[in-house]
């Protein structure tokens, strides 16, 4: 590999320089962050205060096909590139987009290689991965008292971009809007995670349904189908609960958040996008803690903002994402979930 790869590595256009002042020049901004749901909501303050900053400007905003539809009606985002697997795949339109400033979100393999295809003025924001080593493996905690929401403005500090503190933004198209819901108030409960460990059991989806006596609505897709029909088997009172998992789409689902009253859900996308809607959110934590600063964030609400954990478990957080199975096979940070403390909260909204 040798320094001809270090030096050309750092060199411009991938190395970002400090004294950037030309703001003026700033007509075309990419926003990279590729995956996942949740992580891609809690960019939207960056780029609404982007566009708000330099109203001129277009922000094109880079991810995979698969969460595209993520920030499809996002007003101020003018173009999103998307890819399959590979960066390459989208090389000649970075090259050709001319971009003055390249965001970085994201900061791996893939968002260098953008920023090398782009060939612009860029900043990557610091993930912390060793503090997060620390916290999940010697329960260490050294991660900055910092929302993520906010380590992302650092990165758009140099571009004098500040948190407009508005907090996250989901927009959902009128033809997506649900209305032949069966229950005009109800709560809404989300079934799945991307990672088991963080998800609601079946038995506690069972226990939440019954224990709040209050009409509800399963929300989920379609790898959810399944388990959210076997909580509802178990369940006491059928005529209350409805199920929506697998029947849906994003912007339908979150259209059902919308109405509802409140939302009960694990740490997944859905719980950041029932906080871009300013709902009042129940969030259930199994095997990754609020510390790593992507909890619910609605700057002007704090008080919707509901933490349920298992706090005394010594074994949290085993992850900084998650696992298919609890790896001390108990998996007590969901099954000890203190449920009538969810009971409590949920009854001040219904």
């Amino acid at each position: 590999m040798g320094l001809s790869f270090y030096s050309q590595f750092f060199s411009e256009p991938l190395y970002f320089s400090y004294c950037w002042t030309n703001f003026e020049a700033l007509k075309k901004i990419l926003v990279i962050r590729f995956s996942s749901i949740g992580d891609i909501v809690l960019t939207t303050p960056v780029i609404r205060c982007l566009k708000d900053k330099y109203p001129n400007a277009e922000i094109h905003f880079i991810t995979k096909k698969n969460f595209s539809s993520v920030i499809a009606s996002n007003p101020y985002v003018s173009k999103i590139i998307s890819i399959d697997k590979e960066v390459k795949e989208v090389a000649q339109q970075l090259k050709r987009e001319g971009y003055s400033f390249v965001v970085d979100l994201h900061k791996n393999i893939r968002s260098r290689q953008v920023i090398s295809f782009a060939k612009a003025k860029n900043k990557s924001f610091k993930k912390y991965n060793w503090e997060k080593f620390l916290l999940t493996h010697f329960k260490l905690n050294k991660m900055p008292d910092l929302h993520i929401v906010d380590r992302y403005f650092s990165t758009v500090a140099e571009l004098e971009v500040v948190n407009d503190l508005k907090g996250l933004d989901f927009f959902i198209d009128p033809k997506n809007k649900v209305s032949d819901l069966p229950f005009d108030n109800y709560f809404a409960l989300v079934v799945g995670a991307a990672h088991q460990t963080k998800a609601l059991t079946v038995q506690e989806i069972s226990k939440i349904i019954d224990s709040v006596n209050f009409p509800v609505i399963l929300v989920g897709g379609k790898d959810d189908k399944e388990k959210s029909e076997k909580a509802i088997f178990l369940s006491d009172d059928l005529s209350r609960v409805f199920n929506a998992c697998g029947t849906y789409n994003l912007e339908q689902s979150a259209s059902i958040l919308e109405q509802s009253k409140c939302v009960i859900t694990p740490d997944t996308g859905m719980m950041h996008i029932a906080s871009a809607l300013n709902k009042p959110v129940i969030s259930i934590w199994g095997n990754t803690v609020p510390e790593f600063g992507m909890y619910p964030y609605i700057p002007q609400a704090k008080e919707l903002v509901h933490i349920v954990e298992v706090k005394e478990l010594n074994c949290r957080p085993c992850s900084k994402i998650g696992y298919e199975k609890c790896p001390k096979q108990h998996f007590n940070c969901i099954k000890n979930i203190d449920i009538q403390e969810v009971k409590r909260i949920v009854n001040r909204y219904i």
